[in-house]
């Protein structure tokens, strides 16, 4: 059931709107005292707040802020006896969904209330949606369903069955080391060894005896014979990542090991058949290291039999929600705590980022964001300083230095974030018109152009003279 909380020190206002409220999917709580509301809502958590704008000892502003910074997903209606178009810009700008003046208007508040348990439902419904895509759209643990990332697992199907060798590149956080697995797993040797090889984090020095192993006394500090890589995942296969890394005479090697599929250990001079399935990555173009000299060209055209080239996030950004679901479930339950989604305005923070660092770097965010929140909803204070300082780069300069046109345009287009793009009840909280939303909307230009059409004059050609779209409204 979902449930509605009212804070007002006016006890005959509570009791009017327990009755004029009372429906059947909805449990309404009352609360005279500001201080204990505030209680109230921690320990209930309800979906919508209707909230007295004076009260004692703590303002309604004050209130605002604590419950949307605890639970940006909170809607929450102010009320007023003093109502006045700058607080109730404020208001709209600090979070609140709605602003009413008292006495109020039982059947607007009726209606509006009613939009409000609707749209919870709906979010609801919406969340269980994505629990089912996130089902849907997982193939061998990968989370995608942008035609970039499909085309992959298409690939991936075909060639599972018959590799010997594969070539997967991409930028770092891609998800390589996943598709290597979902390769591996959906190959006829999935019962079989995966082994995997970091190529970059192996001492130069150390680098032989990893993957074809040695014998006691092939060099200093080689007490007893060991196995390398290729012996040890002989049956099954190897992973070979940042494979760019490897020395141009380890390479020698490596390319003999595929073309002759045997391995000699160091200090050894007895030669040791393996049947492996070779799978490589590496986060940098192979042919711009072989026209550098850093790549050994017969190894590259020896691994590159088919080549998986992953995108990068920034790519394939339709996958960010299904993603951010997926991680945010990961981390809530990871660290105990109730995350059941993220707000519009942290969505809209995370969509125009650029992410560098791909998929790894969004789990990252995420898993930070999910450890400081501190309501059920990560909000746009949760995220780390360098998405939110990133996205802020992307504002033009001097953005605070505007025209009293693009200052309406931009707080009309706030409004219509926290009203999901609804243009009706956009100019209900604003107090105009619809026609009056579309031509705050419409770029200059068609502001001019149209209202030359309706004088009978011809469109403005050139440098077009700025119509303030508030004249409108005083009309």
């Amino acid at each position: 059931m979902l449930k509605l909380l009212a804070i007002d020190d006016d006890p005959a206002f509570l009791r009017m709107i327990a009755a004029a409220l009372a429906r059947e999917n909805l449990q309404i709580l009352t609360v005279t005292d500001p201080e204990a509301g505030l209680d109230l809502f921690l320990s209930t958590r309800p979906q919508i707040v209707l909230l007295d704008l004076v009260m004692p000892r703590v303002g309604g502003m004050e209130l605002l802020e604590k419950i949307v910074a605890l639970d940006a997903a909170t809607e929450v209606i102010l009320i007023t006896g003093d109502y006045s178009t700058e607080s109730a810009v404020e208001a709209i700008q600090k979070g609140a969904c709605d602003y009413l003046p008292k006495p109020v208007n039982v059947e607007k508040l009726r209606t509006r209330v009613a939009t409000l348990i609707e749209e919870a439902e709906q979010r609801q419904k919406t969340l269980q949606i994505d629990r089912e895509l996130g089902q849907v759209y997982q193939f061998q643990g990968i989370i995608a369903r942008s035609p970039l990332m499909l085309d992959v697992f298409s690939k991936i199907r075909r060639v599972a069955p018959h590799f010997r060798t594969v070539l997967i590149t991409g930028e770092t956080g891609t998800g390589k080391e996943l598709v290597a697995h979902a390769l591996h797993n959906l190959s006829p040797v999935k019962s079989k060894p995966f082994v995997v090889c970091n190529c970059s984090a192996i001492v130069e020095t150390l680098l032989e005896s990893e993957l074809f192993g040695h014998v006691r006394g092939a060099f200093t500090g080689a007490s007893h014979d060991k196995i390398g890589v290729f012996e040890y995942a002989n049956g099954g296969t190897v992973f070979l990542d940042e494979i760019g890394e490897l020395p141009l005479e380890a390479q020698a090697k490596l390319l003999r090991v595929l073309q002759n599929q045997e391995v000699q250990r160091v200090g050894s001079p007895v030669v040791r058949p393996v049947d492996v399935r070779v799978l490589a990555a590496t986060n940098r173009d192979p042919r711009d290291m072989v026209a550098e000299g850093k790549f050994r060209q017969d190894l590259y055209y020896r691994l590159n039999m088919l080549e998986l080239q992953l995108p990068c996030l920034a790519d394939r950004k339709e996958d960010l929600p299904l993603l951010q679901r997926h991680f945010i479930a990961k981390f809530a339950d990871q660290y105990q705590k109730q995350i059941t989604g993220i707000s519009r305005r942290a969505q809209i923070c995370l969509g125009r980022y650029s992410w560098p660092g791909n998929v790894r770097e969004l789990e990252n965010v995420i898993g930070n964001a999910c450890m400081m929140a501190e309501g059920n909803v990560i909000d746009l204070g949760d995220l780390p300083e360098s998405v939110k300082s990133r996205r802020s780069e992307l504002a033009e300069p001097d953005s605070d230095l505007v025209s009293f046109e693009e200052m309406h345009r931009r707080h009309l287009q706030r409004v219509l974030e926290r009203v999901g793009g609804n243009k009706a009840q956009a100019a209900e909280i604003l107090g105009v018109g619809r026609s009056t939303i579309y031509s705050m909307l419409a770029s200059p230009d068609e502001t001019r152009n149209s209202a030359e059409a309706q004088k009978g004059e011809p469109p403005l050609v050139g440098k077009p003279k700025r119509v303030h779209p508030m004249k409108s409204i005083q009309a």
